[in-house]
């Protein structure tokens, strides 16, 4: 039996209103993201910034943690929300850290007005560096 749709409607909302909890004095730019868990859970988070730049941390990252810390490390969807009119999709890290949980998911961004942005993990990072390139590069004894 194949796993139900995906409710992008209601990950779109869960992220659009997480977005409302996000610290963001210096940028002013919030970001909210729900991630659907395998087992039909949804994981929100926020981004939080911080004074000291390198510190902030993003919304995707944010969902990632709460669902490790919950137990969960297989998903099914993201929905990513961000203020304006075109859609803003996971940065770099975020595609890198998003990677790190195989298989490849379905990546949905969401502007507050404008057209949302569908992607996926593998698309939105290819040739992520991961398990496997760890393996290859091991030194052999």
């Amino acid at each position: 039996m194949s796993p139900p749709a995906i409710d992008w409607d209601a990950l779109a909302r869960a992220a659009h209103d997480i977005r409302g909890r996000a610290y963001a004095p210096y940028s002013g730019f919030t970001v909210g993201a729900a991630l659907l868990a395998e087992d039909g859970r949804v994981f929100v988070g926020c981004n939080v910034e911080n004074a000291s730049y390198g510190l902030c941390l993003c919304a995707e990252r944010s969902a990632v943690a709460a669902a490790v810390a919950a137990g969960v490390k297989r998903f099914r969807a993201i929905a990513v929300a961000s203020p304006g009119d075109v859609a803003a999709t996971p940065c770099g890290m975020c595609r890198q850290v998003l990677a790190e949980f195989p298989p490849s998911f379905p990546v949905r961004c969401y502007p507050e007005r404008g057209a949302a942005i569908e992607s996926d993990v593998a698309s939105l990072l290819p040739g992520a560096f991961g398990p496997s390139v760890l393996e290859r590069g091991r030194a052999k004894a």
